[in-house]
């Protein structure tokens, strides 16, 4: 296309545009009234006979009770249901020897102070003390003779007594400062 053909074509569309945005504006505003746009026609304000403030009714709402359940709103499970008057809940009783109570956990005599992540394989390797002696130790590698590392989190580590199955839930703690602070 030659240059005046551009030009040309350009003057239409503004041509065009201007002639749209008239069309909009001058729909929208009201008959006689310019620069006010057009608003809902079917609005009527509402009858007030009294407009005062009706205490009455204000203290009347003050002293209601709600009766109704009271559930937490932000819990998604319905509440339980209510136990019908009159009826008693019964506790089981054990009969015969008391079972024994739970075994406590294991104690490892180490502490979890950090890990670190391999780039190659996206395993974790947690760091531990005990005594002056610093373990690293992959998950699923034993150590101290008898504890398994099995999952390392964020802020934790899942350790297993080897001979007994049982688990414990080993907190990250800061390792104490050595005194050799810069300054």
């Amino acid at each position: 296309m030659s240059r005046r053909t551009e030009l040309y074509t350009l003057v239409g569309l503004l041509v065009v545009l201007a002639a749209v945005v008239y069309y909009v504006v001058s729909r929208a505003h009201v008959a006689g009234l310019p620069g006010v746009l057009a608003a809902d026609t079917k609005f009527e304000p509402l009858d007030v006979d009294e407009p005062q403030l009706r205490l009455d009714l204000l203290t009347k709402l003050q002293k209601l009770e709600y009766s109704g359940s009271h559930r937490n709103i932000f819990v998604a499970t319905p509440p339980p249901p209510p136990t019908p008057p009159g009826s008693e809940t019964k506790t089981a009783r054990i009969v015969g020897p008391m079972p024994p109570p739970p075994s406590p956990p294991p104690q490892v005599h180490a502490e979890f102070f950090g890990y670190a992540s391999q780039t190659r394989t996206g395993r974790r390797v947690g760091f531990f003390t005990s005594g002056d002696d610093v373990l690293v130790v992959a998950e699923g590698a034993s150590f101290l003779s008898g504890f398994r590392l099995v999952r390392i989190g964020n802020d934790s580590a899942d350790v297993e007594e080897i001979s007994s199955g049982r688990h414990v839930m080993m907190p990250m703690v800061q390792p104490p400062d050595q005194g050799g602070s810069a300054n």
